[in-house]
């Protein structure tokens, strides 16, 4: 977040980095100064504009209310307000304007591979509509952390790692679930594309169903999508309304975007987009993001964005 915020919003001059007792007196570098790491407490928020969270939900619902009492509009990436009725969901390609309703000072930043979904859908839903998204993700091993690397790594070296956060093996392997599986069969993850994606599109009958798979990457998720439209687009049209979007990096057929490409990208790179064989009103294609930089941190500072602007 903070390299994002250094590249994307110059007009940014101070920071005030908090953390957990553990990191209390670090210092970081930022814009050529130092700064002190702190514990957050009481008064720690006064003067900010904007409060970017990375601390797991536990933390964000504890500490964004006591944030956003204190004046500060709170961007959370954690999981903990993406639902709430009285929090919007925001990507700013698809619905900036919401970011302006905020009764409770909190913003959202959705699911890593929601986010890179829903810009093409957005192009898609203006040309044509939608009325059905069938998903498959490949998600790579930093969107479960450092563990996730570190399992990987160690895996890939020969060894193992104890702190594992994968139910099995996954170099040279495939896990086709991520995250705690309900009642119902479809996963956490799987859900949270399901609801995250008709919130931030605004359509919540839409009909949505994804399969979350972990493979063998060590940045940038991907994802197929069958998207049926309300009405016929040709894929001449579907490219251009694509290609349109703001932050959407369009391929065509003779190239192929790769997650290794997309690495340290703000982007969404959108390829092999092609109409459905047997029925007219469904298109196919491939979207590939880096989930640390689009799919998480450049999101965010892109809402900060938005809220400094006014």
């Amino acid at each position: 977040m903070l390299r994002v915020l250094e590249d994307r919003l110059p007009a940014v001059d101070a920071i005030v980095p908090l953390a957990s007792p553990r990191s209390a007196g670090a210092r970081l570098s930022w814009r050529g100064r130092e700064w002190e790491v702190s514990v957050p407490g009481p008064g720690s928020f006064e003067g900010c504009d904007v409060a970017l969270f990375s601390a797991g939900s536990g933390l964000s619902r504890e500490w964004a209310p006591r944030a956003a009492g204190e004046g500060a509009v709170v961007v959370d990436n954690s999981s903990a307000w993406r639902m709430d009725p009285g929090v919007p969901l925001v990507v700013p390609e698809v619905n900036a304007g919401r970011a302006s309703e905020r009764p409770m000072g909190i913003i959202a930043n959705p699911n890593c591979s929601t986010i890179q979904v829903v810009v093409p859908l957005e192009a898609i839903r203006r040309a044509a509509g939608l009325v059905r998204v069938v998903l498959s993700t490949y998600q790579s091993v930093s969107g479960a952390g450092q563990k996730g690397i570190a399992a990987y790594q160690a895996e890939r070296d020969g060894g193992t790692s104890a702190s594992s956060p994968f139910p099995g093996p996954i170099f040279g392997n495939v896990i086709p679930r991520i995250g705690p599986m309900g009642e119902s069969g479809w996963t956490e993850e799987e859900e949270k594309m399901r609801n995250e994606s008709r919130k931030i599109l605004g359509m919540p009958g839409l009909e949505v169903a994804a399969t979350c798979v972990r493979v063998p990457v060590e940045i940038g998720h991907a994802v197929t999508v069958a998207v049926e439209t309300e009405r016929p687009l040709e894929v001449e049209a579907a490219a251009a309304a694509i290609a349109a979007m703001p932050g959407v990096r369009l391929f065509d057929n003779s190239l192929d975007p790769l997650p290794l490409q997309t690495a340290d990208t703000d982007e969404v790179y959108v390829g092999r987009l092609r109409r459905d064989p047997d029925r007219p009103n469904v298109l196919h294609m491939w979207i590939v993001a880096d989930n640390l930089r689009k799919g998480a941190a450049t999101n965010a500072v892109q809402i900060a964005d938005v809220v400094l602007r006014g």
